[in-house]
């Protein structure tokens, strides 16, 4: 060992940013450990490095005692005396270890502990990095497939999106360029494991916050979102200044924002709608792409029923009821579709039976109006 060790903990710890007295403290443990093994395992064995000269220095250490019982790490009072009189019970001597042959050993243990500090540093980077990103969007290249999870190359580390964390049918390959939201950051053996999802609703949110800067400004927030990845998403926004139209800074320019959305999302539905205090107009709102005719709410129940058109009821109920199933989830309301000519005859149902019992009723006061003349006073 030489002035090269010491170049190379400089120059190690410039580049990767590990501290220069961490290095080294991690290096002279290593080699002591290493020093104790090749010296027939002694446990009193201290050592060094000297950073002017790049040399490594190396100390049996030996206790002053009474009665020596174990002559590697003690000495008696009388034989230290005849090497120093000043010496007292209990004092320690030093005594240099010649380190003949350990050249290779010690050469060999300072490149693994060096590298392996790098990688101990350089994952702790990561982890930190990524820990405080949990919640946005990354952007990443597809390096592999494997085991039911798809690799993503982020920088100078890799994400790991489950598949079923994919967007339904797609097919990322290899070097495809895919966004992806960092769900959870965890620190491993093997170092951090970034896990990433494209299915998730705040995935959604993100892309829109990166892309409409009147959310990422607060001007415009989400104040909910519901999604079935790969067909829908329904989000309901606000504004805090008037002069800005939440669901318009959403969509942009002829639709600019939005599709740009749409696309990372493999053409899934976006239905943006302008959040309010007024139930049915929300209510109604979250039924869209459907035209709603009349909205009837049971405010105890926290139910309401809306009345479309004919030709619109499929519209509203949406494919496998999934229109009406994320309405109910936006607005945290149960809805009921139905048609206005069903409605009609509900209404008519019920007025007829209305009417049927009006005329029982008095049919009934007629008869009992009958029975109380005939009987004698």
């Amino acid at each position: 060992m030489s002035r090269e060790l010491v170049q190379l903990i400089d120059q190690m710890s410039r580049e990767r940013g590990i501290a220069r007295d961490v290095l080294i403290a991690n290096l002279e443990a290593a080699l002591q450990s290493a020093a104790r093994r090749k010296y027939g395992n002694q446990s009193n064995i201290n050592l060094r490095i000297d950073m002017t000269s790049g040399q490594i220095v190396a100390h049996t250490v030996r206790t002053v005692v009474e009665t020596v019982t174990d002559p590697k790490c003690e000495i008696s009072l009388d034989d230290a005396r005849k090497l120093d009189p000043e010496f007292q019970m209990d004092d320690t001597i030093e005594d240099e270890l010649n380190l003949q042959d350990f050249g290779r050993i010690a050469a060999q243990t300072a490149k693994q502990v060096l590298f392996q500090k790098v990688r101990d540093s350089e994952r702790d980077v990561i982890f930190s990095e990524f820990k405080s990103r949990v919640g946005d969007v990354v952007s990443g290249t597809v390096a592999r497939r494997e085991k039911g999870s798809i690799y993503i190359t982020i920088g100078k580390t890799e994400g790991i999106l489950p598949v079923k964390a994919s967007i339904p049918g797609e097919n990322l390959r290899r070097g495809d360029i895919v966004k992806a939201y960092i769900e959870k950051v965890e620190s491993t053996q093997r170092g951090p494991v970034i896990q990433l999802s494209r299915t998730r609703p705040e995935f959604v949110s993100a892309l829109f916050r990166m892309e409409v800067p009147e959310i990422a400004e607060g001007i415009v927030s989400i104040s909910n979102i519901v999604r079935e990845p790969g067909d829908r998403t329904k989000m309901s926004v606000t504004s805090k200044d008037r002069m800005v139209d939440p669901v318009g800074a959403c969509v942009g320019m002829k639709g600019t924002r939005v599709q740009s959305i749409v696309r990372e999302l493999r053409g899934e539905k976006i239905d943006i709608i302008p959040w309010t205090g007024d139930l049915r107009l929300f209510i109604s709102k979250s039924l869209s792409p459907a035209t709603i005719d009349r909205i009837a709410i049971n405010e105890e129940e926290k139910s309401a029923m809306a009345i479309v058109a004919e030709g619109q009821l499929p519209l509203a109920i949406g494919r496998r009821g999934q229109n009406v199933r994320l309405a109910i989830k936006l607005t945290g309301w149960e809805i009921d579709i139905i048609s206005d000519k069903e409605y009609d005859r509900l209404r008519n149902d019920q007025i007829e039976e209305s009417i049927r019992r009006e005329s029982d009723a008095s049919e009934a006061e007629m008869a009992k109006m009958a029975r109380s003349a005939q009987e004698p006073e």
